[in-house]
């Protein structure tokens, strides 16, 4: 299935009450927001993009520097779900259906080009409705602790999503031999239908014991197509991380 950046909408999901960086989107990295950082990278490879916002600040610092940006409600448990609604408010906008959507994390400052090329490739399988992207990485002794982790299978479609390391690797020796791991970067593709579907279906029970809402996904036996980078992603979640992407932008001079 032969497909352009055009066929796809980016949303990029954007709260002020983030439970641990309260205001993130609106923190500066160099003279400009985070939300800006992500909007900016976003750009260069999608024709389509948008920021779901629930708070004016947000809103008007899109509008500033010539964003597009939607208000949605404050009720939303997660942003797929504030995705769904961004959808229905921009396509009436644009008097135009969009079939593929892309969520991007509003806290990627850092977002790589490769992670949406890598996304938007799993779209070409006919079989792909749900799709993500994860770095692959080669050795055991230096996986973070703190990450995500997916196994897949020679499709590429994800057999599991832990916040533990995945694989297990029982034998010691074999620790120290070439292994493939999968980190996973937070970033999720789906065809219209299929995010609807998402929307509909209860939290599962292996999604409320490793809070991973993907989970929900595989749990009703649906697939999730996984497209493999070398590039790493760094998400701000805490004020720690966001002080290290400061040093980041102050020891390059850009992002």
């Amino acid at each position: 299935m032969k497909l352009s950046s055009s066929d796809f909408l980016g949303i990029i999901p954007a709260r002020f009450d983030s439970s641990r960086l309260k205001g993130k989107p609106l923190m500066k990295i160099g003279e400009k927001t985070m939300i800006e950082h992500v909007y900016l990278r976003a750009s260069n490879i999608l024709e389509n993009l948008v920021v779901a916002t629930d708070d004016n600040g947000i809103y008007d610092t899109v509008k500033k520097f010539g964003g597009n940006v939607v208000l949605t409600n404050k009720d939303h448990l997660n942003g797929t779900s504030r995705c769904l609604e961004a959808i229905g408010i921009w396509s009436k906008e644009m008097r135009r259906k969009f079939n593929h959507i892309i969520n991007i994390q509003g806290d990627e400052p850092l977002l790589h080009p490769d992670h949406l090329i890598k996304l938007m490739d799993c779209f070409k399988d006919s079989k792909t409705e749900f799709a993500t992207v994860a770095q692959e990485l080669n050795s055991y002794k230096n996986l973070p602790k703190d990450k995500v982790f997916l196994v897949k299978d020679q499709l590429d479609f994800a057999l599991y999503f832990s916040r533990h390391i995945i694989p297990f690797i029982r034998d010691e020796e074999d620790r120290n031999k070439q292994n493939e791991f999968y980190q996973h970067i937070g970033i999720y593709g789906y065809t219209l239908d299929a995010l609807e579907k998402f929307n509909q279906l209860e939290p599962s029970k292996l999604e409320i014991s490793e809070k991973l809402e993907q989970l929900r996904w595989l749990e009703n036996g649906r697939k999730i197509k996984v497209g493999t980078t070398i590039h790493p992603s760094y998400p701000v979640d805490t004020l720690e991380d966001l002080i290290s992407i400061r040093k980041v932008y102050v020891n390059k001079g850009h992002l």
